[in-house]
This record gives structure tokens, sequence and C-alpha cells, in this order.
């Protein structure tokens, strides 16, 4: 249904960008992202633009040739939602990493969308600013995290992504640009194209500018590493957070053999393995933060007290930077370690409520047990968001693709059953469709494919992921 390039479309592309790539001069990662089980394929021509008229200018005339557009940042999407499928043009919008400006009085900044996240957090410190959302590959395009609309470790306090998008400039599929949104903070005029947009996973347009809100950075931020016997015992603790009145920051759970994989990966160790003659079988790491001292020791004794009488064997501090940073780079490590320790791979985040998360889990390892498969989970047990990773080092792919497909079956009914949903911020991309058919139903899917072909007549943009495949 999509047009080759030639060299006339081609000679059309230079003449609008400087910066084209062809041939061995096209990055070989640009065919896969960071789960490449979903496939991989390599663009016929890639474009780094500069400007948002750069991409636009490139998407139109690949919008008249009938040629297909993949969107791109740092390729770190764990779904298939940055590889070309078809071919055709590949735009990586990277290169437009610029943080443009502050608007303090308004709280907010404007970036460029390739703007990595780790970039931002740290630009924002500089000024005692925070950006909340926090996904844990700090590597990332914001603009990406935009688009799968990223969570990460904040948002049972802060919320996901979705919460800090004030506005945003899109080329749609078309080559034509539009501003969605506002710098206000609230909106009642017309349907929300904004929020239509954050999450599309570029199948709607190619987000290349964003306003974001920010907030002041709290004065003080502590963790505490929390061991418990057992996932169970640790699990059943979270609720009792929020039934205090407590607002952690972020509230992440862990099992240990991931703990252990983590810390054999980064060369250190920081979560204790055995305390008062009990093997530890499970953790909690909680962030709690404040706006003084004394609110966050008072903190620190609440919690103390809520998860020592939940079964917790011990509660560990980590309050300076080094502690604090130890940790969680321990915690930002697991997937590195899992793919360092594993030939086969692939993953889910799905998200059921945190009430369940003990008996999904529960479940979840017994199919793994059943169909044959290593399983190592973590995630935000704050927000009920796991991350359910699939490991195999001795089983062929085709029979390790077999066994995750089934598995997936029963696990991912088993969240919608308990009402959860597919993903929680990693998005569909292509590797998940089918999954979210069974989840959703055939009448949301074609309402999305609908949506999708009102903004992409021609359905040139991002093609085979999401709502529909080719």
């Amino acid at each position: 249904m999509y047009n080759q390039l030639t060299p006339e479309i081609v000679a059309q592309i230079k003449a609008v960008s400087d910066h084209v790539f062809e041939g061995a001069d096209i990055n070989p990662d640009y065919a896969k992202d960071e789960m490449p089980i979903y496939g991989t394929k390599m663009p016929d021509l890639a474009v780094q633009p500069r400007s948002t008229e750069e991409v636009a200018a490139v998407v139109k005339i690949c919008y008249e040739n009938n040629i297909p557009v993949t969107p791109r940042g740092a390729g770190t999407g764990l779904a298939g939602g940055a590889v070309p499928l078809y071919g055709g043009v590949l735009i990586d919008i990277s290169k437009m990493n610029r943080i443009v400006s502050y608007d303090m009085e308004n709280f907010v900044v404007n970036i460029e969308a390739g703007v990595l996240l780790n970039d931002l957090a740290s630009d924002c410190q500089s000024r005692g600013m925070l950006y909340p959302p926090d996904p844990g590959e700090k590597f990332a395009c914001v603009g990406g995290n935009v688009a799968t609309n990223a969570g990460g470790m904040r948002a049972v306090k802060y919320g996901a992504t979705r919460d800090y998008v004030r506005a945003m400039t899109v080329v749609l599929p078309t080559g034509e640009i539009t501003h969605l949104g506002a710098t206000v903070s609230k909106t009642s005029s017309g349907y929300s194209l904004l929020n239509l947009m954050i999450g599309s996973e570029g199948t709607l347009g190619i987000i290349t500018e964003l306003t974001l809100k920010i907030i002041p950075a709290p004065k003080k931020v502590v963790s505490l590493i929390i061991p418990y016997k057992d996932l169970d015992t640790a699990l059943s603790t979270v609720p009792k957070f929020k039934m205090a009145h407590m607002d952690p920051q972020a509230i992440e759970f862990m099992e240990r053999e991931i703990v252990l994989a983590s810390e054999r990966y980064v060369g250190k160790a920081v979560f204790p393995q055995k305390l008062e003659d009990t093997e530890i079988g499970a953790y909690l790491l909680v962030t709690l933060d404040g706006n003084s001292e004394d609110e966050v020791e008072n903190m620190i004794d609440q919690a103390a007290e809520i998860v020592m009488e939940a079964g917790a064997i011990n509660v560990l501090i980590a309050d300076t930077p080094t502690r604090i940073k130890d940790a969680w780079a321990a915690r930002s490590s697991f997937l590195e370690a899992i793919m360092e320790e594993t030939k086969l791979l692939d993953e889910c985040d799905v998200v059921v409520p945190v009430n369940k998360i003990a008996e999904y889990l529960a479940f979840v390892n017994k199919t793994g047990e059943e169909c044959g498969l290593v399983i190592r989970s973590f995630g935000h047990a704050g927000d009920g968001n796991l991350h359910i990773y699939q490991c195999s080092n001795d089983l062929s792919e085709e029979e390790f693709k077999e066994r995750v497909d089934k598995f997936f079956e029963i696990i991912y009914k088993a969240a919608t059953d308990c009402g959860g949903l597919v993903s929680g911020e990693h998005g569909i991309g292509s590797g998940k469709i089918k999954y979210l058919v069974d989840s959703v139903g055939e009448t949301n899917m074609a309402l999305m494919e609908g949506i999708k072909r009102v903004f992409d007549p021609k359905m040139i943009l991002n093609p085979g992921k999401v709502c529909y495949k080719l």
C-alpha cells in the first residue's frame, strides 16, 4: 500500500534537509528499540532534523508520495514502537534537544522534544525546581516519554507525564504544523486534542516542542530500604501508607533475585541479604519528601511504625545524596542487569489495582512456572504498574516466543478480569496489539483506528502500531 523511495523523492527530501542518511550511513540501531524480539527493520532513509519546520517539510514530501514515516527519539522503547516496520523514512528528533526557556511565574519550561529526561531533570534541579515524571530510563527523550505517557517512580505522588504537559507543537502526518494546549492550568475548550496526542506513540503526529509544568523542588528527600521475608508481606504493606494519610514520592517493590542481579551489574551491594538471622526475600524502596528536616523525620517515624507492624524485618534509611544515589542506581539498573544475564527476553508492564498486586503476582509466578519460563518482577507498588520479565537462556527463540505468547494470553486476561490494563507506561507499539484487542475489545479498537484515520488518512505515520496492523 506504500510507495518505494525513488532517487527523485530522496532528492526532494535532501532539498529541505541537510541531515539525511542513506545506505551504509544509516545508524544500524534504527532497526530496533530495546526489545528487539518484536522485530527489526532498517529504514530506507533516515533524517535528523533540527527544527519543527524541517520535520514538517520532510513529512509533507512523504505524505504527497505515500511513503511511510517512523518517528524516533533515543530508541529506549520496549514495545517495538520506534521500529520502521515498513521501511520508508525514519525521523530521529534526538538532535532537537534544546531547553528553550523557563517561565518561573507560570511554573513551566519550554523544550524541544529531543531533550533527554536526565538533562531536563538536572537543569530543573539547578534552578531549585522539579520536573516530577521519573521513568526508569533517564536517557530517554522527553518527547518519547510524552508519546507513551510514561509515569515512572514518582507517579504515585505526583502523577504521570500526562499531568505535566501543558502544550505542544506537533507535525501532523500531512506535514501541517499545529499547536495544542496552552500555558494555562485548566481548560474546557473543546475536545482535548492535547491529551489525545499524549500516549499516541507517534501514530497521530510527531511531537517537536513541549511546554511542561514544573514545581518547586522539595527541600528534603530520603529513601527507605525496607526488607521483608517474602514478597506477599512486602506488598500487603503498600495500601497502609495511603490509609495512614501518608503520601510517599515513590514506592517500589523488588524481589531478591533481581536485586542480586542488579548488584552484580553495578558492582556494589546496597540491599542487605540477611538480617536478624532471616533471609530477605523482597524489598520495598520508599522515598519520602518534604519541606523541612522535622517534617521528613516525622514521616520516617510514621513509615517505620507502619511497615514494622506489617511484618518488615527492619528499616534502613538512605538520607545522604550518596546513599540515595546508590539505592536508586541499583533500582534503575534492573533492566540492564536482566539483559546482561539473559539470552532471550520479553516483558510486560501490566497495571492492576494496588490491592490486587500480591494476588496477581502470585498468579503470574505460578503461570510462568507452568509455561516453563523464568520470571523476574519489579515495579511501582504505589500505583500497581508491574514490570514482569520473561527470561530464558536455553530455549530456541521460536519455542520461547510460543511460551511467552501463551503466558501473556493468560496473565493479561487475569489483569483485565481484576480491573487492570495491558500497559501502564511502556505503550503498545507493535508487540502488544493482540493483547490490547483482547483487553479493550473490538469496539474500542475500532474507535481508536477511526481517530487514527482522521489524523492520518493515508496511514503513513508509524504504521502497524497501537491500534491496527496492515
